[in-house]
């Protein structure tokens, strides 16, 4: 390969299309108004968001959000949107969404609902846009072919303590394994969708697959791991992503039905640790990420992982309304069981996800189910309280689809 010249890397946003969804069976169905949206959002009062809200909004942190730029003005996010960094080098700054995904996640995290908007999970939180481009928007632009890298890096440069990225891709990168090396010795919590390629090959995705980052995979309304996502050792928790509501696109008049995929799970999952490290401000990345891992919500032994919902489902309310969860030493990273702080690593890694039986390309009912109703496969919290109660006991069916939004993006050779 000569100098100057970059091969292809497939990059996905990990969100699925609107097609995956019950609205757009019907023809001439209209998409839902604003006013309608926050009645969609069914995760909000499963992971008890209102009793949450009396203790912490998750003030004082502050997100990095890498990806397609962040629309400040939209009601919801009037106030909540700070500067940022456009790693893409293309026209436009970070405040400019050319596709509406990057606005979504930050809604989805810190959205006031203001307007009749997307209610952020931790509306007290502030957001910090590091936009980075998809193939489209490289085939109208000259753009930065180490956006991804270089947006990663000023996250870890700037005040945000997590960094929350619903970007993949199927190629590893020594660079970009570099940056989030960097931002975890700068003390970031990093978390990054497992992508929705689950039924198309499985392939794992980065920078999910890194050691160094929380690995996001979603689960649906019944507390059950989305059939489109990604499984494997890149998996460290679950979050809500099927049935999520979104911004139909970068006009940002309409939201659409349909599913987030792990895109909507990892911000959902960055909005949790935002609220658990606001309730105690004194306790690091790996302390945060301990609790969070230890109060998930599962039915196999604790610290062992679901290869298809790592720990478990996310549920910041059990240390937030509870007190409960382990932050453990806070030099030690959950994820390696290597210390953090420049002294020796642990001679430990962390155990790889099982993957018992995972012959059909699913798991268990045991290992898929961490909220169902059902008698068959009753997941228990760590109070003896069926999950289902805990998490609002939300019954529903996701229709779910295969169609990701598949962008090449120019990247440089490892």
């Amino acid at each position: 390969m000569t100098a100057g010249m970059h091969r292809p890397r497939k990059h996905v946003l990990v969100a699925l299309a609107a097609v995956a969804s019950w609205s757009v069976v019907f023809a001439g169905l209209a998409q839902p108004a604003a006013a309608d949206v926050q009645s969609k959002q069914w995760y909000l009062s499963a992971m008890q968001a209102e009793e949450m809200w009396k203790i912490t909004t998750g003030e004082g942190i502050k997100i990095a959000v890498i990806d397609t730029g962040v629309n400040p003005s939209t009601p919801s996010l009037k106030g909540q949107v700070l500067k940022g960094l456009d790693a893409t080098g293309a026209p436009g700054d970070e405040h400019d969404d050319y596709r509406g995904h990057g606005t979504n996640m930050a809604e989805l995290i810190a959205g006031t609902g203001n307007g009749g908007g997307l209610r952020g999970l931790a509306p007290g939180v502030k957001i910090i846009p590091m936009r980075i481009s998809d193939t489209e928007f490289q085939n109208e632009n000259s753009v930065n072919a180490r956006d991804a890298e270089d947006a990663i890096r000023a996250a870890a440069d700037s005040d945000a303590q997590i960094i929350s990225m619903s970007f993949a891709s199927d190629y590893s990168d020594q660079d970009e394994r570099a940056a989030v090396k960097y931002a975890q010795s700068k003390g970031k919590l990093f978390f990054a969708g497992v992508g929705n390629n689950a039924e198309e090959g499985n392939r794992e995705q980065y920078p999910a697959a890194y050691p160094q980052v929380v690995g996001v995979s979603s689960a649906d309304r019944n507390g059950k791991v989305s059939e489109f996502s990604t499984n494997g050792n890149s998996v460290d928790i679950a979050a809500p992503g099927s049935d999520i509501p979104r911004w139909c696109n970068n006009s940002f008049k309409d939201y659409c039905d349909g599913d987030g995929g792990t895109s909507a799970a990892t911000a959902i999952a960055s909005a949790s640790a935002a609220l658990v490290w606001s309730a105690n401000p004194d306790w690091t990345a790996n302390q945060v990420l301990n609790v969070l891992f230890d109060t998930a919500g599962r039915d196999w032994k604790k610290g062992d992982r679901s290869a298809y919902l790592g720990h478990g489902l996310i549920r910041p309310a059990m240390n937030i309304l509870k007190g409960k969860g382990d932050p453990g030493d806070p030099d030690i990273s959950p994820l390696t069981n290597e210390r953090t702080n420049g002294s020796p690593a642990s001679p430990s890694p962390s155990a790889p996800a099982s993957d018992q039986p995972a012959q059909s390309g699913k798991g268990s009912e045991a290992d898929e189910t961490v909220a169902a109703g059902d008698s068959k496969a009753q997941a228990s919290g760590d109070d003896g309280a069926p999950l289902s109660l805990i998490l609002g006991g939300i019954a529903g069916v996701a229709v779910l689809g295969g169609v990701v939004f598949a962008l090449v993006r120019r990247r440089g050779a490892a």
